[in-house]
């Protein structure tokens, strides 16, 4: 049995079924745009954007959940799960290991970018922001 090929229809339909199939078969390069946060308001004034996708690097709060108001640094973003893991924010297992927790984008705000990705810098001249 093969599966059914993506497709952008999917992303319109107000079935959450569809929506969440959208989500799971999406492609990296769509992937990265779900991969978004909202920006502080500072920042929204400063790049006239409203948000924008987290990389590496990027200096975020914590908005919701558990870890609410927690300030870190972004240290990986999995596209695959669509979750980014941040420096600070570590869980003790049973055996005594630590692990990173995931955090998912939207409960996050940026705070800071990290302007040393040449590919980001690209994107903001494209979108023609000043940096």
């Amino acid at each position: 049995m093969t599966l059914p090929t993506f497709s952008t229809s999917w992303v319109s339909s107000k079935q959450p079924r569809k929506q969440r199939k959208y989500r799971h078969r999406a492609p990296l390069h769509i992937r990265q745009k779900l991969v978004s946060a909202h920006l502080d308001k500072a920042l929204r004034k400063e790049y006239k954007m409203r948000s924008i996708s987290v990389r590496k690097g990027d200096e975020v709060v914590v908005t919701r959940g558990q870890y609410k108001k927690k300030r870190s640094v972004v240290s990986k973003v999995d596209l695959k799960k669509m979750k980014i893991y941040l420096n600070d924010l570590k869980q003790k297992k049973v055996s005594g290991q630590e692990i990173d927790v995931p955090v998912d984008p939207s409960n996050v705000m940026i705070t800071k970018l990290n302007l040393d990705d040449k590919k980001r810098r690209k994107f903001m001249e494209r979108k023609k922001v000043k940096i």
